[in-house]
Parts: structure tokens; sequence; C-alpha cells
């Protein structure tokens, strides 16, 4: 059985569990991020939800490998990250699981310990003839390797079979964009549109969908002129139901980042915010007041579903003859028109919010002609006839 408490340092709550694990006990601690003042009650809810990830893990630790089929190995360790993972990122892997590889487990009634390479290829070789690219069975190799990881690290099994399996190449897709002169157009077509206020934020800020719709009045500072990504918005299906959903939990911790807030966007936003302003007055308790602090809503106040956005850009370009592109491509769009105004890699990197250089490199390296450019330019002078 789990017991835990919570106590006070240094102006904060701590929340402690203990637990056992084969007969001898174990404690863990952790902050909650909670001030003293005010906060006793969420401290306690944190309590609790601790204590129900250690009672999974108390089962776990006690767990023995060989008498413990892969499938229920699996639902165990979906209970383990659940607390631990973005919601999204939970639904990703619960999915995929659910979806091909208990379906494939199940066939084979194999124990955890009886899991082998050639069982986990079967999976690969069964994803890939159904049509799927090898990205999607990239996805499916990192969750099974990171499942039976931790099944190796808790002694489990002796060592992780994912690991000898050779994992398929990334099938490499090169993003449609458009060059500038497409994006003033759009932008033009766009103007009395319900969703030009995300059209521009991507637009102009390469912001993903999330964080697009997840833009609120409070992360914007008109005076000092900023614009801060903090918060986002997601759509996610659960029990058969779609749910929109908002956290302050980003993608990376490069994710969170404050740019310079741009005169043409802080125009269209100011505008926005009065126009909303005029209607809330105009249409009194009519006016939904739940979403006063988001950027992306419509004429009566409420927040635009992320999968709403991407449906209606795509009606709207065909409306206008408009080359087809995604509305997440238009993060792209945003990218490719900083790499022809020579901006560099490492900036762009840290416009768009991405964790590590290589992840902007290999993305948009091939439509960076600029550079590419001044490269010819040196050899050719450096190679010069005298």
């Amino acid at each position: 059985m789990v017991t835990g408490s919570i106590y006070e340092r240094n102006g904060i709550y701590y929340a402690v569990v203990s637990y056992y694990v084969n007969g001898k006990r174990k404690q863990k601690s952790a902050s909650t991020g909670l001030s003293i003042k005010g906060n006793k009650r969420r401290a306690l809810e944190f309590l609790e939800n601790m204590k129900r990830t250690y009672e999974t893990q108390e089962s776990m630790e006690n767990m023995d490998g060989s008498r413990i089929f892969i499938n229920d190995y699996l639902d165990e360790w979906l209970k383990i990250i659940k607390p631990l993972v973005e919601r999204a990122t939970y639904k990703s892997y619960s999915n995929m699981i659910e979806a091909r590889i208990k379906p494939h487990f199940k066939k084979l009634n194999l124990l955890l310990t009886e899991v082998e390479p050639k069982h986990i290829k079967m999976l690969y070789d069964e994803i890939l003839e159904q049509g799927y690219t090898t990205n999607t069975v990239i996805h499916y190799h990192a969750v099974l390797h990171q499942a039976l990881a931790y099944a190796v690290k808790n002694d489990y099994i002796p060592s992780n079979p994912v690991e000898r399996v050779k994992r398929p190449k990334k099938n490499k897709h090169i993003a449609s964009f458009y060059t500038k002169e497409e994006i003033l157009t759009l932008l033009d077509v766009a103007k009395d549109d319900p969703i030009y206020i995300p059209i521009i934020l991507s637009a102009y800020y390469g912001f993903r969908r999330s964080e697009t719709i997840g833009m609120r009045w409070s992360a914007i500072d008109f005076e000092n002129k900023t614009i801060t990504v903090n918060h986002k918005v997601i759509e996610l299906t659960e029990n058969g139901k779609t749910i929109v959903y908002a956290e302050d939990k980003l993608k990376t911790k490069s994710s969170y980042r404050t740019l310079p807030l741009i005169p043409v966007v802080e125009e269209n936003l100011l505008k926005h915010k009065a126009k909303l302003e005029r209607n809330r007055n105009l249409f009194g308790n009519s006016f939904c007041t739940e979403y006063l602090d988001y950027v992306c809503v419509n004429e009566m106040g409420k927040l635009f579903r992320p999968n709403f956005v991407s449906d209606h850009f795509r009606i709207l370009l065909k409306k206008y003859g408009l080359k087809k592109i995604t509305f997440k491509e238009l993060r792209h769009s945003c990218a490719s028109m900083l790499v022809s105004e020579g901006i560099s890699m490492k900036s762009i990197q840290e416009w768009l919010g991405h964790s590590n250089f290589s992840t902007t490199a290999d993305v948009y390296s091939h439509i960076d002609y600029h550079s590419k450019q001044l490269s010819a330019d040196a050899i050719g002078n450096a190679l010069k006839s005298k």
C-alpha cells in the first residue's frame, strides 16, 4: 500500500510517498511547485495523483517478468507514464498500443520474457504491407523501445529486443510552402475571413497550430511590443468523443519564447480586440465569456477548434483558387521566407521554437539558397584567375 503526505520547504509544498518493493520500503519526494499560501487543496490533489502513480509503480516493481503477458505489461506501463508525459503524447502512445501492438502480440500469445526481435520485425512488416510509410514504423519503434527499456531498467527482462531490430530509415517529406507573393495574396483574400487572425499569427510567426489557437491576450504586451508563446490548445479523441484541451505545457522548453510584436500583426490584433469588445456589448448574454483571454475566437467569443481552423483553411484556398497547402505549412512558409531573406538557421530555430539546431537544418536546408549562393560566390572569387 502506498502512503504519503505533504510538507513545507522554503515556502513551497512538497509531496512524499512510501511504497514497498520485495518487502523493502522505498520513499520518493517531489516538489508540487505550489506556494504555501492558498494552495493546500491543490497540493493534496498533487499528492493523490502521485500516490496513484506509485501504486502502479509498486505493482510493476514487484512484477515477475516471466509470469506476465506482454500486453498486460503494456497496460501497466501506460498507467506509469500517463502523469509523466503530455496528454497528446499519452494519447498517441495509447492509440498505437491499442490499434496495432496489442492485437499483434495477442495473436502470438507471448509472455514479456518471450518477446524476441523477430516478433517485433513481424509487426513492422505488417505495418508496411498495409501501405504505411517507414515514418509510421519509426513511431511504433520508438514507443516499443521506450516501453521495453523500462522493463530492462526494472529487471523484468535482461535486454531490450527492440534494440536488435533495425530502425527503418525515415521517409523524408518535403513540405509545401508559399512564397512571399503567395502569402501576400492569401492575406489579401482572407482579410474578412473568420480565421484571418490565426492565419496572420501562423504566417508571420510560424506558430504551431496549437500555439496559434492557444494565444492569449495576457501573453501580448502592447506596451513593450512583445508576444509570448506559453500556452497551447489541442484537439483529442477520447472514448469516441472529440474534446478540446488547453494547457501550459508546450512541446519542448524551446517552445516557450518571447518575440517582438510585428507592427502589422499588432494593428490587426488591436482591430480584432476592438471588434470583440463591440460584439460583447452588442450581444450581451449571448456572447461567450468562457474564452475572454483567448485571441483566436469567433465573433461570438467562442474558441476556434484546431480541426475547424485546418478544415476551413482548406476550404478558403479552394474558394479563391490558391495553391493547396495545409494550415501547418504556413509555419513552413514563414521559415522559407526567413531563409530567403538570409536569416541564419540558428535564428530561425529560435523563432520557430525548435528544440535543437539539427531539426531546423534538416527541415529547411533544401531551401537555404542564400547560403549556397554565398558559398558559390566565395569559391568563385577564391579561384578567380588573375
